[in-house]
């Protein structure tokens, strides 16, 4: 059955999994089998239903990399809009172009009307920056990877 995992404790390693029908399912970390890729809440997955156990939990191949996997790091990205901000470089970094190139004209057309909009530019990358560092690990993960929110 497919299946999305909704959380994993750290401690324990105890998990629920929402089911595609609908249901949720408790898995330990045992369940997690594949090629050795760490499951994150919002992973798609693929597993066997047992009563409300799951088991045999894979990672299901139709998931896009970046959420089984996490690949951006949260200080990467914070540094990023701290010291390139004005650029967007941060935005480009997390995918989000769209964004990026809106930051980026932004500091561009500053330069020619008295620098207002690069300060304001400026600003909101500063308190971006703040806020990728501060998020843990799994929050960052849930909010710019999974669920794609492009701006604070």
């Amino acid at each position: 059955m497919k299946g999305q995992i909704l959380h994993i404790d750290a401690q324990s390693g105890d998990g629920v999994i929402t089911g595609a029908d609908g249901r949720r399912y408790a898995f330990r970390e045992a369940d997690l089998l594949g090629s050795g890729q760490i499951a994150r809440a919002g992973a798609l997955v693929d597993f066997q239903a047992r009563g409300d156990a799951a088991v045999e939990v894979y990672p299901d191949p139709g998931t896009p990399h970046v959420a089984v996997h996490g690949d951006k790091n949260k200080f990467i990205a914070g540094l990023l809009a701290l010291f390139f901000g004005t650029f967007g470089v941060h935005k480009f970094y997390l995918g989000f172009n769209k964004a990026g190139l809106i930051m980026l004209a932004c500091t561009l057309l500053g330069w020619i009307v008295f620098f207002l909009p690069t300060m304001i530019v400026g600003v909101i990358a500063f308190i971006e920056a703040i806020i990728y560092m501060t998020r843990s690990d799994e929050q960052f993960q849930e909010t710019y990877e999974i669920r794609r929110k492009e701006w604070f």
